[in-house]
């Protein structure tokens, strides 16, 4: 028989809207279950996007700095990339991070329980463990803080060469030429890294601008910044067609002087 809890203010989702609304509520003298399917609170944020994208990027700098030091009369040889060291430490900030939210979860006596919620009723949660049990939560109030899931146009093309920006953070390798779409500030991030550690990177943009709604004056000392770095920043410029080759992806880029490149 599925177990039975019950609870003034229900989270659904442990990322940094639903911690810190699950923290407030218990501040405020509230009873409140927080769920999610990490061991601790953190969510997309921690665990697959900012945190461990900030890691690598302190990698990504130690190199850029390095190479810069040769302006300065001081030269390093090549540098040696451990991927699986450098995996080991961006997972372990992630890990030292999410224990200490889980730390503050407990000091304010939030309930938490790892799994996965579907709505039951207007006020009744049915939890999937991943060992199979099942709990109903019955919660007075419901705060729904899921998150988002990545973005895709078009059909997409199943290939292991396309990442998404959880599969990029993992770090399965360098490749030797890297496609970013989007020059949104997590397109810009990881290029920035892949380019740091031996790719070749481009950035499509569909706009006229990288970092839309960004201050633009703001954007352009970054843009010139990155184009030092990166084989080409392309705006205006739209993807058509992509098809899955023996060597690599081949896309078909429209924007302007291209001609359907």
């Amino acid at each position: 028989m599925t177990e039975t809890i019950q609870t003034q203010v229900a989270v659904i989702g442990a990322g940094p809207g639903g911690y810190a609304a699950a923290f407030e509520a218990a501040d405020l003298g509230l009873d409140v279950t927080l769920i999610d399917v990490e061991k601790n609170p953190g969510g997309t944020c921690l665990y697959r996007g900012c945190i461990p994208s900030k890691a690598l990027l302190h990698a990504a700098r130690i190199l850029a700095e390095a190479k810069e030091a040769e302006q300065w009369g001081i030269r390093f040889g090549a540098p040696e990339i451990d991927l699986d060291q450098l995996r080991a430490r961006t997972q372990s900030v992630v890990t030292q991070m999410s224990g200490g939210l889980g730390q503050l979860r407990e000091a304010r006596n939030v309930n938490y329980i790892e799994g996965r919620a579907a709505f039951y009723d207007a006020h009744t949660l049915d939890i999937f463990h991943q060992d199979g049990r099942e709990t109903r939560l019955a919660a007075e109030y419901i705060i729904i803080a899921a998150g988002s899931r990545p973005a895709l146009f078009g059909k997409p093309l199943e290939s292991p060469r396309i990442m998404n920006s959880t599969g990029a953070l993992a770090l399965g390798d360098v490749p030797g030429s890297l496609l970013v779409i989007g020059g949104g500030y997590i397109g810009l991030e990881l290029g920035t890294v892949y380019a740091a550690l031996g790719s070749k990177v481009t950035v499509v943009e569909m706009t006229d601008g990288l970092l839309p709604g960004a201050d633009r004056e703001l954007v352009k000392p970054l843009q010139r910044r990155l184009e030092n770095h990166f084989e080409a920043i392309l705006l205006d410029t739209k993807i058509a067609a992509m098809a899955d080759r023996k060597n690599g992806i081949k896309v078909t880029l429209v924007g302007p002087g291209l001609a359907n490149t």
